[in-house]
């Protein structure tokens, strides 16, 4: 397998592969299972190919004195802290293990972004194909390394880091276990002002790290992800919330249902669009080309026998005679039968020069 791919169950991730779709439930469940049972619902019927959530243990994650960022702030307020937001929004082992057989039912790919070890080996125990990699953990070297034990595919969100805080956190998974791997451009702001989504970052990672690459995007609607597609992203995570209005830290820089759905025909438009870069004529052009190219055609009734000069031709549509490419070829030749003004000149009307 080329390192630019990978495989996770029965999907091959990489070049050439369709684009992997993850949609995003993170933390927009509230801490509702049965919204969070909806999410999955809404990714597996918008036709994502996987649905993600967020593994945590409030208290292991986030210390008591911990602010909230202020993006989370604008979205649910200044009265209480990360560490109170956080607990209203933490689904424990056993609605893990509902939201994984609600996946399978519906035919979408269930897994989890972990912010501890504890939570990592919950989700191992549950038999998750791969673990997501959050941006925030990306230094937490310690962690990626036990990840990276469990010999399971792992992807990798970017946001907030340097090339070379990415080469340290590759390298650390690498040594640890080499499993398949995969890099995500991101931009960790909600909702992420396009002016710094940087999509040419993707390529840097490409070219860098010789794995497959997407974009974990957080800008509102869905014309970014569909430049990611086109410039090459082979994954494309994404936010989805059953109602942006919601309250949640999340929610805002969401795709609701319909755009998700939106999305998804977007992404396979564009990946069918790609093609495989070989410049030849396609099937739906021939008409096209038979009727809007040009042929040597006769300039005036010609007898046979005459010998074809240039006087004797025009250059006209329809393009099923002889190219006008090969005028020089058949100057010369001799007419072997009678041509009307107008009449298409094809080989076999001449014969040799």
């Amino acid at each position: 397998m080329s390192p630019a791919t990978m495989r996770v169950g029965d999907r091959l991730i990489g070049a050439g592969a369709p684009v992997f779709v993850i949609a995003e439930a993170g933390v927009n469940h509230n801490g509702d299972l049965e919204l969070a049972r909806k999410l999955v619902a809404a990714a597996a019927a918008a036709g994502a190919d996987a649905v993600k959530f967020q593994t945590f243990r409030t208290e292991a994650l986030v210390a008591r004195t911990a602010p909230k960022a202020a993006y989370q702030v604008e979205t649910t307020g200044g009265g209480e802290s990360q560490l109170e937001m956080l607990r209203k929004l933490e689904l424990g082992p056993a609605a893990h293990a509902t939201l994984r057989d609600e996946s399978a039912k519906r035919g979408i790919l269930f897994f989890s972004s972990p912010f501890d070890e504890a939570s990592a080996d919950a989700l191992e125990a549950l038999g998750v194909a791969l673990f997501k990699v959050p941006s925030g953990e990306i230094t937490n070297l310690p962690f990626l390394r036990h990840l990276a034990g469990k010999r399971r595919p792992l992807i990798v969100s970017t946001g907030m880091s340097t090339l070379d805080e990415v080469a340290e956190a590759v390298t650390a998974i690498r040594e640890a276990g080499d499993p398949p791997i995969a890099l995500l451009h991101c931009l960790s702001s909600y909702p992420a002002p396009v002016e710094e989504t940087n999509l040419r970052a993707m390529d840097t990672l490409s070219a860098r790290f010789g794995c497959p690459v997407g974009l974990s995007d957080h800008t509102t609607g869905i014309d970014i992800a569909i430049a990611a597609v086109a410039r090459g992203a082979t994954i494309v995570e994404k936010h989805v919330t059953l109602d942006k209005a919601l309250p949640g830290p999340d929610h805002r820089a969401s795709l609701d249902p319909e755009e998700l759905a939106s999305l998804l025909g977007a992404i396979r438009r564009v990946e069918a669009a790609l093609g495989d870069g070989d410049k030849r004529p396609q099937p739906s052009e021939a008409d096209t080309r038979r009727v809007a190219r040009k042929s040597l055609v006769a300039a005036r009734p010609i007898r046979a026998g005459e010998r074809l000069t240039r006087d004797l031709i025009a250059i006209k549509r329809p393009g099923t005679g002889i190219s006008p490419a090969e005028l020089d070829r058949a100057l010369g030749r001799v007419v072997v039968r009678a041509l009307a003004g107008d009449d298409v000149i094809d080989w076999a009307a001449l014969g040799d020069a």
